[in-house]
């Protein structure tokens, strides 16, 4: 083997993880907002209740407060697509942080290839990205846990060139 060529450590890959879709609400808006996310996603909602009792919001522990979906592999890398469709494929860097970045989409129908659902009515909802390096499940297993190194974490320019890389997307 030819010692010139350098080959990049498989372990330093970063990949997508997960994309989450959230939307908070509660009461009639909260089966609306289920709906929303069930429609985009063509998966099934989880209900979110709080854990808090917060009095200024007129929260407490056990309302219901929110709905999200969880989506993994191909699927969640073809509604990213979409979804970055929904935003001219632009994502502002402060909206970027370690190991994820999230944006809003303010209407659902501003997502190409999604017609108005009159039952649902103009609604937005939050998107989180999450990418992770191989190696993560060190710390996510129960027997021999270990811990990561920092470096193990995925920065902000890594995502960004991550993003510009494989979704051609253009940061502001």
């Amino acid at each position: 083997m030819n010692a010139e060529v350098k080959l990049e450590n498989p372990m330093r890959k970063i990949k997508i993880e997960k994309v989450l879709l959230s939307s908070g609400a509660t009461g009639d808006d909260l089966a609306k907002a289920k709906k929303l996310l069930e429609f985009v996603s063509g998966k099934k909602a989880q209900i979110q209740t709080s854990q808090k009792r917060i009095p200024e919001f007129d929260v407490r522990p056990g309302l219901e407060v929110g709905t999200r979906v969880t989506l993994r592999g191909e699927e969640a890398i073809a509604l990213l697509r979409r979804l970055l469709g929904a935003l001219d494929n632009e994502i502002k860097k402060k909206q970027v942080s370690e190991n994820h970045f999230s944006f809003g989409i303010k209407e659902y129908i501003e997502i190409p290839g999604i017609e108005y659902q009159r039952d649902i009515g103009i609604r937005g909802f939050n998107v989180t990205v999450v990418f992770i390096r191989p190696g993560v499940r060190v710390k996510l297993k129960k027997i021999k846990r270990g811990k990561l190194p920092k470096k193990q974490f995925i920065s902000k320019d890594e995502i960004i060139n991550y993003m510009k890389e494989a979704f051609k997307t253009k940061f502001k």
